[in-house]
């Protein structure tokens, strides 16, 4: 869950590429209540290093909070969007 000035700014679309460019699957959603939620799948190192790129985004993007929770994989592969939520 990603907190801040993240919506409008690109936030799903510079994780999509990212998390693309990293070869991991899973997804990324708006939250209505402003937050970005993601999920990420693939070799530790490789999450890590999205999960920390993530801290700081997109330009336009100002990343006030990052909290993170283990979860099950997602049900398919490669790396998508989802609807808001």
């Amino acid at each position: 869950m990603v907190r801040g000035r993240v919506q409008g700014v690109w936030f799903r679309g510079w994780t999509i590429e990212q998390a693309r460019l990293r070869g991991l699957d899973g997804w990324v959603r708006n939250r209505y209540d402003g937050s970005v939620e993601a999920l990420f799948s693939g070799p530790p190192d490789v999450v890590r290093a999205m999960v920390e790129a993530c801290r700081r985004g997109p330009p336009a993007a100002l990343v006030t909070e990052l909290v993170e929770s283990p979860a099950d994989p997602p049900d398919r592969t490669g790396f998508y969007p989802l609807p808001t939520s």
